[in-house]
């Protein structure tokens, strides 16, 4: 890389060239060649641009039946030369080109000539789209090109039409009008090629690239200005239909393939500019009647074709278009239309049904895995296409369903009502179906399903889920699924549909379940016993049972909650006297993280109720304490135990900090009882060993309990220890816990927004709390620096009203000042430009008069904050910064623009994006 950036470059390169060499070295001298062009355009004197223009030349001619590699980096340095050189002081390069290479030489034959000049006129647009040219050349040359157009278009005409072109100089011919019409060329222009294109879709040896310039001419977004155009290509495109059908016939995926593409490109790039020519309406109902065959392609995705994929979004920008006209020209069209979306539905349904079971036998795992995303994409298409048919669809699935399931002439397959139910499913699952007249009918035909197999059963599972919403305003429809969703709980294979479908319905229909309650915890609890389930769907069940225990009476709770919880507490109890070791750690955090989950969503005061249907059914507020915290208390002992055992694992103390950390969150001010305790023993493990989820839970009791004169006592003398036994960890080095360091950081922060008196405690030594903000924000960890950052944005409005904080900022802030200037010279990563923007813009705001005295010191220090700054780059910085009191963003922008002067990348591509 550096020999090539090299000024030596310039002369080695052709000595590289020389034809003693081998390619690979060739390839070097002509790599190095194009670099110095490219990027180096500047060094070279403008005497010797023709000189080197007509070397370039000769080694072209030379390797015009050389190394092919060789020849193409050549032609891309050539390319380069010409896009620098255009229009002044190369006013014709395209012409010039054509008429170097048309010229005899008798040493090179007319075939290898050819073939150069069509290499170089096809890296030409090539190495436009990669040009660093400026913006301004880049429309200036575009246009240049453009019009030269005229001196390669007939050329390639000409090569196309001629009977003795060999197959090879035609597929060239193909890619180099590939190349320039993404130069935006009119289409118009373009009409003799690609009506020449459409002719050599007929021969299979130039088949791939003729699709490949069809669907780059029609795809180019100026295309749509040329209406004429492209009514004159809706025939040729319908004409490909017999080969379609063919190919079909065949098995020939990659011929079906690309005419699909092609069909495609002309539909969905265009649809709204032909919708629009009213006159021609039938000639474009039969290109979407061709894309219709395209989405409904026989054989299985992915692995008897993979057309059908191509052409969904088509659907998608037709009915966009459609929904888009004026009510009068809407309705038309939707006359027209509504009948193609309907027999759309069909075919998707049709696409969607799963092979017969001894052939998806067969299929590999990727296979399967393709054709589930494929469905996903059917799924979302349905749910797009309900906007334009509205209800009318979901009746007409269900007449179809209801049909299956009572035909009892011709049994159907499972396949068909699957894909059917799948159909309902994909709409229920995102469009309110409240209002349908069909769901009724729908919850009555379920239970009639005669259930074979895996495949069906997870529909059936999903679509009751989809319906969950439904089932909380239809109570008493609850009773017809219910039953299926808890025999399928027993069945590993049902495990991810049966339990997310039961905690949908155990979340929306929480207070119409209370009948169904034991029925419900009974199973579960076999389940859980029997461990049929992995664990995150064990834990998807305890918050299914936390929403049904919410809305029974308090003594009920208890009574469902000592039989759920015992057998765990008993298997705790076990665990909690063996030694530890690996596999009963495991079963530990299993048990915790049961008890997590259920306390997550277990809450008797309704803080999540904002559906105002709940609002009749609300039960009245409970009297005594809360059923969550009643089990926590019996429970704290044997976690205490657990605890002295594990207290050096942070996962397992982790697991325990969860369950009061869960509890706290949803109980909110109802924890209120256990607040002394849990500080208690919050105290004592972070004193023996700290760990970032002790903090964590700390941050939380903190941020609930601060306007709690009666409870906050005991978590303000926590707060206290944590801090102390903190600022000792800093004192003996604090690098290897960034995550104690990022989690106090933000209880700091926590405290300040919430509890800022706390900073006035006598025994907190705030100074060497700003001291330890310092240190973090050198460290290397992006998550712990971001939380120092917001733990100095808060606590410098603070200087006027908390005097210790005050007294600290004005005696340290240019310490402070310090370690931002570094992080943004370079020491911290680009990504936390916008934090350290944050303090500078408190600091400017809270601490004016000090900050123009510090950044001045500062920024006197030789090669500060980085050694490619100027003294007058830094005197503008700090002079912006100073005087932006009011427009955070503008100062985040100043930053970003400093730090990369800094880099040294201001103005590289490296941060056009930045």
């Amino acid at each position: 890389m550096q020999a090539q950036v090299s000024p030596q470059a310039w002369h080695f390169s052709w000595l590289l060239l020389n034809m003693d060499k081998v390619p690979e070295i060739q390839y070097f001298g002509a790599s190095a060649l194009h670099i110095k062009i490219s990027r180096y355009w500047n060094d070279i004197p403008a005497d010797q641009y023709e000189s080197l223009k007509s070397q370039l030349f000769t080694q072209i001619t030379r390797f015009a039946s050389g190394s092919k590699i060789v020849l193409t980096r050549l032609c891309v340095a050539l390319a380069s030369l010409a896009l620098s050189m255009m229009p002044e002081a190369w006013p014709c390069a395209v012409a010039d080109m054509v008429r170097m290479f048309q010229a005899e030489d008798s040493n090179v034959d007319g075939r290898a000539r050819c073939l150069a000049l069509l290499e170089l006129l096809t890296v030409l647009p090539e190495e436009f789209q990669t040009s660093r040219l400026p913006q301004y050349r880049k429309g200036q040359v575009r246009s240049v090109l453009a019009q030269e157009c005229g001196s390669v278009f007939p050329l390639l005409e000409q090569l196309l039409q001629q009977q003795d072109s060999p197959g090879f100089i035609k597929q060239k011919v193909l890619k180099c009008f590939s190349s320039w019409v993404q130069l935006e060329i009119p289409l118009m222009d373009c009409e003799n090629l690609i009506q020449a294109a459409f002719t050599s879709l007929q021969d299979p040896e130039l088949f791939d690239t003729a699709v490949e310039a069809v669907v780059n001419a029609i795809s180019q977004p100026d295309a749509q200005r040329y209406v004429n155009t492209l009514l004159k290509l809706i025939p040729p495109v319908l004409g490909l239909q017999e080969q379609l059908r063919q190919a079909v016939q065949s098995g020939d995926m990659e011929t079906s393939h690309g005419i699909c593409r092609i069909a495609v490109a002309l539909g969905e790039n265009h649809s709204r500019a032909l919708l629009d020519q009213v006159e021609h309406w039938q000639s474009f109902l039969a290109l979407v009647n061709m894309i219709m065959f395209c989405t409904g392609i026989p054989g299985h995705y992915p692995v008897n074709e993979t057309t059908s994929s191509l052409t969904l979004t088509f659907w998608y920008t037709l009915q966009d278009d459609i929904l888009s006209f004026e009510p009068d020209k809407q309705a038309v069209y939707q006359q027209v239309y509504r009948p193609v979306y309907f027999q759309l539905v069909d075919v998707l349904l049709h696409k969607a049904q799963f092979p017969s079971d001894e052939e998806y036998g067969f299929w590999s795992s990727d296979e399967k895995e393709q054709f589930r995303i494929y469905r996903v994409d059917i799924s979302d298409t349905l749910m797009y296409v309900y906007e334009m048919l509205g209800a009318e669809l979901l009746s007409s699935l269900y007449d179809k369903l209801g049909r299956l399931l009572t035909n009892t002439e011709q049994p159907s397959t499972w396949q068909h009502t699957e894909a059917l139910l799948y159909g309902f499913q994909s709409i229920a699952e995102t469009i309110d179906v409240n209002y349908s007249d069909v769901v009724p009918g729908l919850i009555g035909l379920i239970p009639r399903i005669s259930i074979s197999n895996v495949q069906l059963a997870d529909t059936v599972m999903f679509t009751i889920g989809a319906l969950s919403e439904w089932l909380a305003d239809h109570p008493v429809m609850i009773n017809n699924v219910l039953p299926l969703v808890l025999q399928a709980l027993g069945n590993p294979e049902l495990s991810i549909s049966s339990v997310s479908t039961l905690k949908k319905i155990c979340r929306e229909c929480k207070y119409d379940l209370p009948p169904y309650a034991a029925n419900i915890v009974a199973v579960s609890q076999e389940v859980l016993m029997k461990q049929i389930h992995k664990t995150s769907q064990c834990m998807w069940l305890m918050q299914a049972l936390g929403f049904l225990l919410s809305a029974l009476q308090v003594e009920e709770i208890l009574k469902n909650l000592h039989s759920l919880i015992t057998p765990y507490i008993q298997q705790l109890e076990k665990l909690a006297d063996e030694t530890p070791n690996p596999s009963n750690k495991l079963a530990i955090i299993h048990i915790l993280g049961l008890l997590s989950n259920l306390f997550t969503t277990l809450d008797i005061s309704h803080h999540d109720d904002d559906h105002e249907s709940t609002e009749v059914k609300k039960l009245p507020v409970q009297q005594g304490p809360n059923p969550v915290v009643v089990v926590l208390q019996q429970v704290f002992q044997l976690i205490q135990k657990v605890l002295s055992k594990w207290l050096n694992d942070a996962q397992v103390v982790e697991s325990v900090c969860a369950i009061f950390e869960k509890s706290v969150k949803t109980l909110l001010d109802d924890f209120a009882p256990m607040v002394p305790q849990l500080c208690e023993m919050l105290g004592q493990m972070y004193s023996t060993i700290p760990q970032a989820s002790a903090i964590d839970l700390t941050r939380q009791l903190v941020h609930i309990f601060a306007h709690e004169p009666a409870h906050f006592p005991p978590i303000k003398a926590l707060f206290l220890l944590v801090t102390s036994v903190t600022l000792t960890l800093f004192q003996q080095g604090p690098r290897d816990h960034p995550d104690i360091v990022d989690s106090f950081m933000q209880l700091l922060a926590q405290a300040l927004k919430r509890k800022p008196d706390l900073f006035l405690c006598s025994n907190l030594d705030v100074k060497a709390v700003f001291q330890c903000g310092v240190l973090s924000l050198k460290f290397p960890e992006a998550p712990t620096v971001k939380a120092s950052c917001g733990f100095f944005t808060e606590l410098l409005p603070r200087c006027g009203e908390i005097a210790p904080v005050g007294q600290v900022v004005h005696e340290n802030g240019k310490v402070l000042l310090q370690a931002v200037l570094e992080g943004v010279g370079g020491q911290a990563s680009r990504s936390l430009m916008d934090h350290f923007a944050e303090i500078l813009f408190a600091l400017n705001k809270h601490c004016f008069s000090y900050l123009s005295i510090w950044i001045k010191e500062a920024m006197q220090q030789d090669g500060f904050p980085s050694a490619r700054v100027s003294p007058e780059q830094k005197e503008t910085f700090s002079q912006q910064i100073l005087r932006e009191r009011v427009n955070k963003r503008r100062v985040k922008e100043m930053v970003k623009e400093f730090t990369l002067l800094c880099r040294g990348l201001h103005g590289t591509e490296y941060t056009a994006d930045y």
